[in-house]
């Protein structure tokens, strides 16, 4: 695998020339075929779209060649080299990376890399950046065309940051490198500009005087969320979520997703964090996914049936949620065998009915029984005193590992114990 810059072959070094003047094949994209020497012998393919699906067929069609693949700047940051060393083992690829355009970017900018964070657009949702807006912070945006100025632009302003000061970077390392001048997220969406299709977008962000402030931790504001009522409210959000304890790379099932909002935080925590959220209501459902939309976190895979069936055929989830229908015929035996040992199943209830299960389980499995309970100031005639909202009670309990994470001690919901 050979980095190529916007400078193209002029810009390689020694052993990335001599890889590819060896090579039998060289796949790329037609961009960076094009920047190689016209009198190579190899055979050159264009990488078919989707290009994912096709890397197992074409390692195999050309098994036994002497293969090269061109990839942008440094393969193995958000290129095609995590796809190669996953089909051919990281033994089978030798990787000879470039400069990548965010080395390029923080050089030219001044920016430590280090505390910069990267987004990349490049076939994903532009929605995603939205996790990454915090007033002060500095980010780079790895940009999918000409047209991606234009649409972070628009996005920043809808999420609230519209004063922030945004700078595009174009063929970066190459003779036609060029830094647009800064100009705010409300005057780019204005206008849209016209940008060279290989650039990268450096955004100093500045939050609206009247924009809502998301954190950086679990309990968001309510007011976050476009919901029906069927909504986890903030304070016992903060504390579910830090019972569920996200880890990155792990595995949420949110049963009874209501407005998604455990599911949307769980994978605001991490960006290789990863959730199911299960709705049996259809309009809730579709709420659900604008949710996740727009707090920047589109990633969020929207169930729409009723569990415990529909929760037949979802990978094993690290944790699990049931924020409603705790009473449904076999849903806690069907949460609980199908958690990964070690995992953590959480459940809130507000009923008496729920309350109970709840403490039938406990007594059999263990864990943590709480009752969660908030008061919020509300005007009393001239004065102010306490409104108390309804007591949430909240199990928390972790799946042992080994032979006691067997199934075959499940209780029978609603059977005296």
């Amino acid at each position: 695998m050979v980095g190529l810059g916007a400078d193209g072959w002029a810009g390689l070094g020694d052993g990335a020339r001599r890889a590819l003047r060896e090579a039998e094949v060289i796949v790329g994209g037609a961009r960076q075929l094009a920047l190689l020497p016209d009198e190579f012998t190899a055979r050159r393919i264009t990488w078919p779209v989707p290009l994912r699906p096709a890397v197992p067929k074409l390692l195999a069609e050309h098994a036994g060649r002497r293969l090269a693949v061109l990839a942008s700047g440094d393969p193995m940051f958000h290129g095609i080299g995590r796809a190669l060393a996953e089909e051919a083992a990281p033994a089978g690829v030798r990787v000879l990376p470039h400069p990548s355009s965010v080395s390029y970017a923080c050089a030219r900018l001044g920016w430590p890399v280090e505390t910069t964070e990267v987004v990349t657009l490049v076939g994903r949702p532009a929605d995603r950046l939205a996790a990454a807006l915090h007033h002060g912070r500095r980010l780079l945006v790895l940009s999918a065309g000409a047209a991606t100025p234009a649409e972070v632009a628009r996005l920043l302003c809808d999420r609230g940051f519209g004063p922030s000061p945004l700078r595009v970077l174009e063929q970066l390392g190459g003779e036609r490198e060029h830094l647009h001048q800064a100009r705010t997220a409300t005057e780019l969406a204005a206008d849209g500009g016209e940008f060279d299709p290989l650039n990268v977008i450096a955004a100093d962000c500045v939050r609206a005087p009247d924009a809502l402030r998301l954190g950086a931790v679990p309990g968001l504001p309510d007011e976050a969320y476009e919901h029906d009522g069927q909504l986890t409210k903030r304070q016992v959000r903060a504390v579910t979520l830090a019972a569920l304890a996200p880890a990155p790379g792990e595995l949420l099932w949110d049963v009874g997703g209501g407005s998604g909002s455990i599911g949307v935080e769980w994978l605001r925590t991490h960006p290789t964090c990863r959730a199911v959220s299960v709705e049996r209501d259809r309009v809730r459902a579709e709420r659900i996914g604008r949710n996740a939309a727009r707090l920047g976190v589109p990633e969020l895979r929207v169930v729409t049936g009723e569990a415990p069936a529909a929760l037949a055929g979802l990978d094993r989830p690290d944790a699990v949620f049931i924020g409603g229908g705790l009473t449904a015929p076999g849903l806690l035996d069907a949460c609980w065998a199908a958690l990964a040992p070690g995992g953590r199943l959480v459940a809130n209830t507000v009923t008496l009915e729920s309350e109970a299960l709840l403490g039938q389980y406990h007594r059999r499995h263990g864990g943590e029984l709480v009752r969660l309970s908030v008061a919020r100031a509300v005007p009393v005639g001239g004065f102010t005193g306490w409104r108390q909202a309804m007591p949430v009670t909240q199990w928390t309990a972790t799946k042992p590992t080994g032979p006691a994470a067997g199934t075959d001690d499940l209780p029978t919901p609603g059977a005296p114990q």
